[in-house]
């Protein structure tokens, strides 16, 4: 069985990068792709579930974690704490299944040094007043904490040239048929279709 592909996807707050990769989850199987469940120490939102959205768990408990090396990759961003599971993702990606990790520049860079066959997707929004306009739309922050949003979002942009591939999400559904292409592209490659078709090429080979 092919080894499943580790999909880093990357974005300033508010370019689409949760939504794309929850739309393009509705359209694959969970036998062919999932996406990681991080930790995080931040409180938890309207609507969000615990398990779903992200483990939500204190700061002391993370802490703990981080002490047992139970981190593939871990972060600090906006006073809270964002890590990912390194037993989870091995697990899954030994099973032949894709994952998608949804987290920042700094945490990908830690996934890159260990795991340099991660392939790493960078989310584009068309402009900063777009940028400002979904994330006043929202209406989960108020004036302070977006501007401090969109400070971030700069420096965040300024790290897309460190990924594989580049989306800029000004149409939804363009957007998400890229994604839907690297996807597909990566599935593709000689290593994984040698494995899947296996059987198929010894017997075209046979003399």
């Amino acid at each position: 069985m092919a080894q499943g592909t580790l999909f880093i996807v990357s974005a300033p707050s508010g370019a689409g990068k949760s939504s794309l990769i929850q739309a393009l989850l509705k359209t694959q199987p969970l036998y062919d792709t999932q996406v990681s469940v991080s930790h995080t120490t931040r409180n938890i939102r309207p609507g969000e579930v615990h398990g779903e959205h992200y483990h939500f768990v204190t700061k002391e408990e993370f802490t703990a974690m981080i002490a047992e090396n139970a981190f593939f990759e871990h972060a600090q961003v906006f006073g809270n704490y964002y890590g990912t599971s390194r037993h989870a993702i091995e697990q899954v990606l030994a099973t032949g299944v894709d994952v998608f990790l949804d987290i920042d520049w700094q945490g990908a860079q830690q996934v890159r040094q260990q795991m340099p066959g991660a392939r790493s997707i960078f989310i584009l929004p068309p402009s900063q007043d777009e940028l400002d306009r979904r994330l006043r739309g929202r209406g989960q922050d108020d004036g302070d904490v977006i501007a401090s949003r969109m400070a971030k979002a700069v420096d965040e942009m300024s790290h897309y040239a460190e990924y594989d591939y580049l989306i800029v999400n000004d149409d939804f559904d363009l957007a998400l048929s890229d994604l839907k292409t690297i996807i597909r592209a990566e599935r593709l490659r000689m290593h994984r279709q040698k494995s899947r078709h296996s059987a198929l090429i010894s017997k075209l080979l046979a003399d």
